[in-house]
């Protein structure tokens, strides 16, 4: 059953080796409205769930941030049957106790990206969705019980710290932040800054798709000076150490939150809805053509 397929999208890290994990594996070639995906994606099984899973960067992390097709993903995602996501990627820790190498279940955004299409309606009509809370409350929910029951059982061996909500600033990339700026995101509240969770956020609740984002820690963002005098290299292996180490625990989430009994599909679930009174615009002036088109959207 499509309600059964459960979608993930690797970012840095996660996106290499998550499709290695999959069984009965086949590679779906999609084709969007808004072009083709990152790369194709692939259906199989993990633990004791249906995967849909997409590299967000596509085979070799060709893609930067800003050249992800974002709409394409998601679009693809959603003709395929999916109607629960769970996205990773990683990021920089703006916060002391959110160390390299922990996981955030992402609560909270702050969009700062600004070359990229970030709506299915352009054209369509004004389509207004809520995105106070933009991340599925129940997905997440699911996803701190499973940390929880893991960090409590003898049986399973989830050690690393899963922090339970944290504010994500997206910026524009692809350069790093400057450390005015870093100090900025911190006097906003924000927690973590990454490039990819916007505009993936947004389309998902367009598309009336369940969201959660797993950010993976990989170093502390500018904000904080580094130790001693560490050259260039030495930086960078520690960096891809700590993404190497964060992937591993992300890995670990993931595989127990698919093997758990946990609903992660639920159709009741608001995000199911969204578009219930988002459409503006009289449907008598909507194109015909437009309506076809993005009619998997409002399935």
């Amino acid at each position: 059953m499509a309600e059964e397929l459960i979608g993930i999208i690797g970012g840095s890290g996660l996106g290499d080796i998550l499709a290695e994990h999959l069984t009965d594996a086949e590679l779906h070639d999609v084709d969007t409205p808004f072009g083709k995906p990152s790369t194709a994606i692939v259906v199989g099984r993990f633990g004791k769930k249906n995967i849909a899973f997409l590299n967000r960067h596509g085979e070799g992390h060709k893609l930067s941030p800003t050249e992800v097709p974002y709409a394409a993903n998601i679009f693809a995602l959603k003709e395929l049957g999916v109607h629960t996501i769970l996205g990773s990627g990683a990021v920089g820790s703006l916060r002391e106790d959110i160390a390299p190498g922990h996981l955030v279940i992402v609560d909270q955004f702050i969009d700062k990206t600004f070359k990229r299409a970030n709506s299915f309606f352009a054209g369509f009509g004004a389509v207004h969705c809520e995105m106070a809370e933009p991340t599925c409350g129940r997905l997440r929910q699911k996803l701190i019980e499973t940390a929880s029951e893991n960090l409590k059982s003898e049986t399973r061996n989830l050690k690393f710290q899963v922090h339970h909500k944290g504010t994500y600033v997206c910026m524009e990339g692809p350069q790093f932040s400057t450390r005015a700026e870093s100090l900025m995101h911190r006097a906003w509240g924000a927690d973590l800054i990454g490039m990819t969770a916007m505009p993936e956020a947004k389309l998902a609740r367009e598309a009336q798709i369940c969201y959660a984002m797993i950010a993976l820690a990989s170093d502390y963002d500018c904000w904080k000076p580094h130790e001693g005098q560490k050259d260039k290299q030495t930086l960078l292996k520690e960096i891809l150490g700590n993404l190497t180490q964060a992937t591993n625990n992300c890995l670990e989430l993931v595989k127990a939150a698919l093997a758990s009994d946990h609903e992660f599909v639920s159709e009741s679930c608001p995000c199911r809805k969204s578009l219930d009174l988002a459409v503006w615009t009289d449907p008598s002036k909507i194109a015909a053509a437009e309506k076809k088109k993005l009619k998997v959207l409002f399935e």
